[in-house]
């Protein structure tokens, strides 16, 4: 008998493969492989997740209105022009089933979120890659790219792995270099902690024209991860058609009551964003100090690049051996690195440490082996 048969660039797709959570003999796991909130979900959160337990028969709004409307009144943004999603994932994939497909383009970056890609060839279209300059996207690679046949280009500012923030100055000239008809997708999962006092998460050009939109989410600042709450912000004729196509449940009742409590709980997000500024540079310091090279990043997570493969594997081996999964970037092209997660006070501390003495260790061999 012969299998039906899918198309074939859906074979080309390599799965998405999420963050260890386990490592085998441990006692105790330390999880920064996902870049996960530091401090898990706000108490209001929880509260509200729980109270809805008797409900959960119900359906959800599936206009996600008393979300929209939290949105909207926490960002200064109109709630019309706000769709929410299971994810900024879901919201992803819609985009590029509405403006890609098949005979059509779809630009990245070099080391852009995987899930572009993913999707990109999911909806038929060819997903070009922009070369970018010290792992960080370059804006004339990506020009060099875009064609009138380019539909959509994706931009994570800051970047994921990378940690590298493209300036707001760099953003509008892409923008003004894109053909009108290409709409700019910027990914600002990780805006909430950017230090930089002139980035913008994508709001001013969403505002300027009709061919910008913004994605943000609940998985990282707000320590929902397992809830699946993600937004958009966008022209209306944009947020149209999304609606259009979307899960008409798409957001589930208690990830919805969650997600406007997480949004009201007071300074939630100025106390998570602190503790990521100050252990974030404490990290990179203290990985520096122990020969590991660390890029920039604006992020809740660190690239540590080890050089070599052969080193980051090693590495990633010591750090599992105690206990510490972090996250291989080889999937990424980058299999001399290990994204580090900036977790708790301690955790940062057991990783500063353990890296420091596997460093010790490799150099001390290094040195007996000539």
């Amino acid at each position: 008998m012969t299998a039906p048969a899918p198309r074939p660039e859906i074979l080309t797709i390599a799965a998405y493969v999420a963050g260890d959570s386990q490592t085998p003999g441990a006692n105790r796991v330390i999880k920064l492989s996902s870049n996960e909130g530091a401090f898990g979900p706000p108490v209001s959160a929880q509260a509200a997740f729980r109270q809805v337990a008797a409900e959960i028969h119900r359906y959800p709004d599936g206009d996600s209105t008393a979300l929209r409307k939290a949105i909207g009144q926490r960002f200064g943004l109109d709630p019309a022009r706000i769709v929410c999603g299971t994810g900024s994932d879901e919201l992803i994939q819609h985009l590029c089933h509405i403006y890609g497909g098949p005979g059509t383009e779809i630009v990245m970056s070099q080391y852009g979120f995987t899930m572009y890609e993913i999707s990109g060839t999911y909806a038929g279209s060819r997903v070009l890659k922009a070369p970018e300059v010290n792992l960080t996207t370059h804006v004339d690679s990506i020009l060099a790219l875009a064609t009138e046949n380019t539909r959509l280009v994706f931009v994570a500012n800051p970047n994921n792995p990378t940690g590298s923030l493209l300036p707001q100055a760099e953003m509008v000239r892409l923008r003004e270099g894109l053909p009108e008809t290409t709409l700019l997708v910027l990914d600002a999962a990780y805006a909430e902690y950017v230090t930089d006092p002139g980035y913008d998460p994508g709001v001013a050009l969403v505002d300027a024209g009709e061919n910008t939109v913004m994605l943000r989410t609940f998985s990282k600042v707000f320590g929902m991860g397992g809830m699946r709450v993600g937004w958009c912000y966008g022209p209306l004729a944009v947020i149209d058609v999304i609606n259009r196509v979307r899960g008409v449940f798409n957001v589930n009742i208690a990830a919805q009551a969650a997600a406007v409590a997480a949004l009201s709980e007071s300074g939630w997000v100025e106390r998570s964003v602190a503790h990521n500024t100050e252990w974030r540079a404490r990290l990179a310091t203290a990985l520096q100090a122990a020969g590991i090279t660390v890029w920039p990043s604006q992020g809740n997570f660190l690239l540590a690049d080890f050089a070599t493969p052969r080193k980051a594997k090693g590495a990633d081996a010591f750090l599992r051996g105690r206990g510490i999964i972090v996250r291989c970037m080889a999937g990424y092209g980058l299999p001399h690195c290990l994204r580090i997660t900036v977790g708790t006070a301690e955790e940062c501390t057991m990783v500063a440490d353990t890296l420091a003495t596997f460093m010790a260790a490799a150099g001390a061999a290094d040195a007996a082996n000539g």
